[in-house]
């Protein structure tokens, strides 16, 4: 329903009869039509109507791009005023011919007064103007609008695109690590990563998941890293969500913080620690990550892609509608991110 009300919003044609019907609908109680008595004055009235309806058409025509698109207001109100001046003797000189002595048209005194037309010139060029200015903005703002969504869209896309490779390549390492130390267990874990670049697949080209879906994805990833490091680093996961089912997340928006606490906090032989929580209440998404910085400084292959691109990706999604806090000192590094999730069904 709301899509065809935009449809109609967006045809210059159902906005040329909407203005129309609104100018014709105030001009018609403004002469009182419900008393007119014959059809020779319902006709006088249409024509009326119609000059005033090409006045205000030759003001937006005409006029109106002084004021646009050359940017002199004076000019255009001075011609303007000239404009309603002309047509208003128009119409004061018609309503003197014999033509009007048969019909009800402006019968009463006032009504054929200069003034009165004057009125009804200015009048009708504000009821005709003030529409089409109105559907004028609209149209350009939401040009602007879906020309902002399809290069975000675009930036998006870019980002996923970067991020997917950087994702597989993390894995594999983790995957490599793995089968150094312990390869009974390379079978199952290279089973394990199927799995999660599987989901990396299919949500490559969707804008939103279901958040049970992204929170199982972290969730795999979590336990193929206790795989690799569980035996030397302490790893907490916790996450209590409220209705997993409810919200809708951007894939794989969360997993780079993740990512970044296994890569910098394990990479010491010396005791370590990395602790996830997620919660989720009302819709209100907060993600804390905290990891062990080693006191030894190790040579760790860093891109920074990841947390860059997930940064500039929460900015196109959120704007300024979420809060993301890093902190990091000599022993550990946090992240702290808060977030307003939509609802999956709305």
């Amino acid at each position: 329903m709301n899509k065809k009300f935009d449809n109609i919003l967006d045809n210059k044609w159902w906005q040329e009869v909407a203005v129309v019907a609104f100018s014709l609908t105030i001009y018609t109680l403004k002469n009182d039509w419900m008393l007119f008595s014959s059809f020779t004055s319902v006709l006088m009235g249409v024509f009326f109507y119609f000059i005033l309806y090409m006045h205000a058409q030759f003001n937006r025509f005409f006029l109106l791009p002084i004021l646009f698109k050359g940017q002199k207001p004076l000019t255009y109100v001075f011609l303007t005023l000239f404009g309603v001046f002309v047509f208003s003797i128009v119409l004061y000189e018609i309503t003197k011919l014999d033509m009007f002595s048969k019909c009800h048209l402006y019968q009463n005194s006032h009504q054929r007064s200069y003034t009165y037309q004057l009125a009804s010139v200015l009048g009708t060029l504000v009821c005709i103007l003030s529409p089409i200015i109105v559907f004028k903005f609209y149209r350009i703002h939401r040009k602007q609008t879906d020309e902002t969504l399809l290069f975000n869209q675009m930036q998006l896309n870019s980002l996923k695109g970067q991020l997917n490779p950087h994702f597989l390549f993390n894995t594999f390492n983790t995957l490599y690590g793995i089968s150094l130390e312990f390869p009974d267990r390379t079978p199952d874990l290279i089973m394990k990563v199927s799995q999660l670049m599987r989901y990396q697949l299919e949500s490559n080209n969707k804008q939103s998941v279901s958040l049970e879906d992204e929170l199982e994805f972290i969730n795999s990833y979590v336990q193929l890293e206790k795989e690799r490091v569980g035996y030397r680093c302490d790893i907490t996961y916790d996450c209590k969500i409220d209705n997993e089912n409810a919200y809708k997340v951007s894939p794989m928006l969360l997993i780079a913080f993740i990512e970044n606490a296994f890569k910098h906090g394990t990479c010491a032989i010396e005791k370590c620690f990395v602790r996830i929580i997620i919660t989720v209440e009302n819709g209100l998404l907060h993600l804390h990550v905290v990891n062990s910085i080693p006191k030894k400084n190790t040579d760790v292959v860093s891109t920074k892609i990841g947390l860059k691109n997930t940064i500039e990706r929460l900015n196109l999604i959120y704007g300024k509608d979420y809060k993301l806090d890093i902190q990091d000192d000599k022993n550990t590094y946090i992240v702290d991110l808060k977030l307003q999730l939509k609802k999956f069904v709305e």
